[in-house]
């Protein structure tokens, strides 16, 4: 009865161990509805990088919320407007890299305007894709200084529209799973362990008990010849 007892202590110690660590994997990474999801963004001009900047919340995405928003673009540094000039970001925690973005200098006489596709399900951020097209005409005809500070090379910084569209998706966590078995096989070996551990020092110490026992008798053990 007292075993079964320490068996079950110990039984219930490793699932509130599994599930505080499960709350904290999960806790590090989930996302609530509003919430911003960091974004930096990194530029390039001829072979020269900029380092990542860290975008303020009113310029990143909110996570489940379509919506559009206008990012500023710097000058780089020895612009001539000769050549074209492109941007990379990162988004969320996980930091799901976009690849580089023409944004100046492409081949179009269109305001540029980022769409950037993003896929959730739940809490979890499943990833991103981005791609340069043509500013909406609805959108220049509303705000036409928009177009107008974009070509004006003395005009900086720029302007991008960043449209941000979220898509529900129902997957299988995969990923998630794979902790939840490892984890719960890894608390369960050691549960084992010491269950049988503690079995094994109960018989050991009833072993030890029986044998001084025996030596204490006067006489000891008759040897038979």
């Amino acid at each position: 009865m007292a075993r079964n007892c320490k068996f079950n202590t110990i039984i219930s110690s490793a699932n509130f161990l599994l599930a505080l660590l499960l709350a904290m994997i999960s806790d590090s990474a989930a996302y609530r509805p509003g919430d911003i999801v960091p974004m930096s963004k990194m530029g390039q001009y001829h072979s020269s990088r900029t380092v990542w900047h860290d975008m303020i919340g009113r310029h990143c995405p909110i996570f489940g919320v379509n919506r559009e928003v206008l990012v500023p673009i710097s000058k780089p540094t020895g612009f001539t407007g000769a050549d074209p000039y492109k941007i990379s970001f990162q988004v969320g925690k996980e930091k799901y890299y976009i690849p580089w973005l023409l944004v100046i200098n492409r081949k179009s006489s269109e305001v540029p305007m980022i769409d950037v596709h993003l896929r959730y399900s739940g809490s979890d951020f499943l990833g991103v894709t981005a791609k340069v097209v043509d500013m909406p005409q609805h959108y220049v005809e509303l705000h036409p200084d928009i177009r107008k500070h974009f070509w004006d090379a003395q005009t900086w910084p720029k302007h991008v529209l960043v449209r941000y569209t979220w898509e529900e998706q129902s997957e299988i966590d995969v990923t998630s799973g794979f902790y939840f078995l490892f984890g719960s096989g890894l608390l369960m070996s050691f549960v084992l362990s010491i269950y049988i551990l503690q079995s094994s020092r109960d018989k050991i110490e009833r072993f030890v008990r029986e044998t001084v026992a025996e030596s204490s008798i006067p006489g000891g053990v008759a040897k038979v010849e």
